[in-house]
């Protein structure tokens, strides 16, 4: 049994999806790949020749199978991108405000037991058992995220966790986050407090010393079960499983994690992981880096970050054995280009490479759940709850 590599550039789209016009109107001309190729001299050979030129310019002969596939969940999310990644199809999700839901999420977490208390007069933020702050979150788009604020001097990350899922249950947002620290304190995040002219009420999460060493954080996505996904289905076959980057916050799963941002420290940690692992592991990495450039509308950025993991796939394509698999793809897109600095909603590439694997087109499919399904196949699992396998199409029959 090989191992098998998933290889997520965050934010690599491209081109617009069709329905774009009705959902995502300012996505409408989106093409991450083809306005960082206009606007820089960017160069990415390795990717080039495994099929990126054949699938966006109709030239060339790729080395690699190829394809690329349209977002099923809605809007362009990094963490529903990797939910759909794992083999779930997220719930249509509704924007919500705590001013909206606090009386049911207070009333909820009554009836469980719990202590909750309005720490001030005229907002809807909440205070469970004295250690945890609930509130709107302040970085993401209006309504779209529910925060839970620890002070893990205070209550243990995983009693946190179960306040995390009682909320999840109040709340049809796309996300309920629970994080914490020991280096904050139930103080210093109240008078992080904030008021948005949006209407928000929450906590300035970074003004709150939350972040840094000894940072933990849970992700609930809207309609997603774990126990479905590719990755904890893996592990509870005794497949281990490694997390690198942004995939050790957004995926769920209890196996190695290195929550790395910087590209580089992320690519080494893979390199040294992936030369000494077991032969059936499974590697979920993410480049964060073109995602931050995508945000920051910094092309020059987008383009350095690129091009180091083009040369480092390169590198890292002659290590693999005979039944080793790498998959390389994308979660949304990024348009450093557009006008504004959100995500982009556009369909991603993917990319399969391996000793076994025909340079086939797999056409453009439906649900990045897709790769999921595949890499099920190939291990021999179970498949996720979502996606249809795409392993036969490319796999050298002997």
């Amino acid at each position: 049994m090989g191992r098998v590599s998933l290889f997520i550039l965050d934010g690599f789209g491209v081109g617009a999806m069709k329905d774009c016009a009705n959902v995502k109107p300012e996505d409408i001309y989106a093409n991450t790949y083809l306005h960082l190729k206009e606007s820089t001299d960017l160069n990415i050979p390795f990717l080039s020749k495994m099929g990126l030129n054949r699938l966006t310019h109709g030239e060339g002969r790729p080395m690699a199978a190829y394809g690329k596939s349209n977002l099923a969940h809605a809007g362009a999310d990094t963490f529903m991108g990797h939910q759909e990644l794992m083999g779930s199809k997220p719930a249509v999700p509704q924007k919500r405000f705590m001013k909206e839901v606090a009386r049911d999420i207070k009333f909820s977490l009554i009836e469980m037991g719990f202590l909750v208390e309005h720490p001030f007069s005229d907002s809807p933020i909440l205070l469970v058992n004295g250690s945890i702050v609930i509130g709107d979150n302040l970085e993401s788009s209006p309504g779209n995220i529910i925060n839970l604020i620890c002070d893990l001097n205070q209550i243990q990350f995983e009693k946190a966790c179960e306040v995390a899922r009682a909320v999840r249950k109040c709340v049809d947002t796309s996300r309920v986050i629970v994080f914490g620290n020991k280096k904050t304190s139930v103080k210093k995040i109240l008078a992080a407090a904030r008021k948005l002219p949006t209407g928000q009420f929450g906590i300035d999460s970074p003004n709150a010393e939350v972040y840094g060493e000894g940072y933990q954080v849970m992700h609930l996505g809207y309609g997603v079960d774990y126990s479905r996904q590719f990755a904890h289905i893996a592990e509870m076959e005794g497949y281990p499983v490694y997390r690198i980057g942004k995939t050790a916050d957004v995926i769920q799963a209890k196996g190695f994690s290195n929550p790395a941002v910087e590209t580089a420290s992320v690519l080494k940690s893979f390199l040294e992981s992936y030369s000494n692992a077991e032969d059936n592991a499974i590697f979920l990495v993410n480049v964060q880096e073109t995602d931050l450039a995508g945000h920051k509308q910094d092309s020059d950025w987008y383009r350095s970050v690129l091009e180091e993991s083009d040369a480092f796939l390169e590198e890292f394509c002659s290590l693999l054995e005979n039944d080793d698999l790498l998959i390389v793809t994308a979660d949304h897109g990024n348009d450093p280009t557009i006008g504004h600095s959100n995500h982009t909603r556009e369909q991603t590439p993917i990319f399969v490479m391996g000793n076994n694997v025909k340079p086939v087109s797999i056409g453009e499919r439906e649900t990045m759940a897709d790769i999921a399904a595949t890499m099920a196949e190939y291990m021999n699992l179970p498949s996720p709850e979502y996606g249809k396998s795409f392993l036969k199409e490319i796999l050298i029959t002997i």
